[in-house]
């Protein structure tokens, strides 16, 4: 890649992030902090299409990363990556699995504000998501319709991904969202390396930070009484919703409103 197109790429990228508008700015004058929104497994960044336009109604500068579900470690790594080369202070919003990642990723980046839990995993660092899992397993909240597959990675080894029976992913995943919403998210879901749930967290950003917790009461993906408890024990303002897991598609004001007392408990 010649030095003229990479010096060009930078250009175009350091155009395209968010930077303080008149719109995203304080009544004091001072910018709003940019909220990046991280989604989980099973799921693209388009299930933050209804919190975030909410958001930008309310002028914050948002970004919705493409998660790339490889690893604990490696998401986490990229997510570092992603921030660094975003201005000014953040509030990062995992949903699912992806709280694992704001959380293991938030302790390396000096401006991050506030950690957001939607229906997400809040390892302690040391915890592998897997066995959060089997220990707080719940018996009212069944498990979860898996299938996996194997393929062949380049250096001749065997990666192993996740995903969710489409029949019965809107049981599991997204029971009070509108049925053909439901239906296409089944079919546009992302599997998920089988790494996610087997590597442990190397750090846990809520023993620094401030952060909030939506503890979806109606979840069978992760059992609410797990939630809870992760969320009591990072000392998260806590916040029930009546939802399954697609909490941020279902109830977009409520994640919408918690993200902005994030905002207001950290100014």
């Amino acid at each position: 890649m010649s030095n003229h197109l990479v010096a060009s790429i930078a250009a175009a990228l350091t155009s395209l992030a968010p930077g303080a508008h008149a719109a995203d700015r304080a009544d004091d004058g001072q910018p709003k902090p940019t909220v990046v929104l991280v989604h989980g497994a099973f799921a693209d960044s388009s299930g933050w299409q209804a919190v975030s336009a909410r958001l930008h109604r309310r002028g914050f500068p948002v970004i919705a990363v493409p998660n790339p579900l490889r690893g604990l470690a490696y998401d986490s790594g990229y997510l570092q990556g992603l921030l660094a080369g975003i201005d000014g202070p953040k509030i990062l919003v995992g949903h699912s699995y992806a709280g694992a990642v704001i959380t293991d990723a938030a302790p390396a980046i000096a401006d991050v504000r506030a950690l957001v839990y939607v229906a997400a995993f809040a390892p302690d660092a040391g915890e592998a998501l897997g066995g959060l899992l089997e220990t707080h397993a719940d018996a009212s909240v069944p498990a979860l319709p898996q299938q996996v597959f194997q393929y062949a990675r380049p250096d001749g080894s065997t990666g192993v991904e996740v995903w969710l029976n489409q029949a019965e992913f809107a049981t599991a995943f997204a029971a009070d969202v509108d049925a053909s919403e439901a239906a296409f998210l089944a079919i546009a879901q992302r599997p998920v390396a089988a790494e996610a749930f087997a590597e442990p967290a190397t750090a846990a950003g809520w023993k620094t930070l401030p952060s909030w917790a939506i503890v979806a009461t109606k979840d069978q993906a992760i059992a609410p009484s797990l939630e809870r408890f992760m969320a009591e024990r990072a000392g998260a303002h806590i916040t029930e919703v009546d939802s399954s897991h697609a909490v941020m598609i279902s109830h977009p004001d409520a994640v919408a409103d918690v993200i902005e007392q994030a905002y207001l408990g950290t100014r």
